[in-house]
């Protein structure tokens, strides 16, 4: 019952502030409207902001095969990679971010251990290593990349050099984070 209020509050100072900036600028606007307008000017910036890790905004990662990426790798192996073909079908996936540190890899089938992110899953990316990456969530809510010294590495936005292992890589809405032969990993902040 008090958010529909402060709504409709919000609203008003902002059609003010159209119609009082070119004569309060002088000196009104010192005494008493920039009070008011100040904490809403403040407000706006706020949902954007990266370092609220509570609240609406949520993380995801969507984890797909990425032929762009792909076709890079190619160019970029050896023999060793003329094996590997991109699959002809495999759905995104969505997971959300929760914790402090979601891992990256194939699940080792003789210790039972699984990452948080499999992809030993069908489609199998045979370029991961099983402890390939760990995305870490940083103190202020937003996450990075950490590369835990993987056979291929572990490659962000379509760069060509690996990040250096065991340094965590800062990353922002819209990052990709690209692992295997043909994973790419999307983070976004929602």
């Amino acid at each position: 019952m008090i958010s529909p209020p402060s709504t409709p509050a919000q609203a008003e100072p902002f059609r003010q502030e159209p119609f009082q900036p070119g004569p309060p600028q002088a000196g009104p606007p010192q005494a008493g409207p920039p009070q008011p307008q100040d904490p809403f000017q403040q407000g706006a910036p706020q949902p954007p902001q990266p370092q609220a890790p509570q609240g609406p905004g949520t993380w995801t990662a969507t984890i797909g095969p990425d032929r762009e990426y792909f076709m890079a790798m190619m160019q970029r192996s050896g023999p060793e990679a003329s094996g590997l073909n991109l699959p002809a079908y495999s759905p995104e996936q969505q997971r959300p971010l929760v914790g402090n540190q979601i891992s990256i890899g194939r699940r080792r089938h003789s210790t039972g251990d699984t990452p948080d992110i499999d992809l030993s899953v069908p489609p199998e990316d045979p370029g991961v290593s099983h402890q390939h990456a760990v995305l870490v969530q940083q103190p202020d809510g937003s996450w990075a990349v950490v590369d835990q010294n993987s056979t291929n590495g572990t490659t962000v936005n379509g760069g060509e050099e690996p990040i250096q292992p065991f340094v965590p890589v800062p990353l922002h809405d819209g990052d990709q984070v690209h692992v295997g032969a043909w994973t790419t990993i999307t983070i976004r902040r929602d």
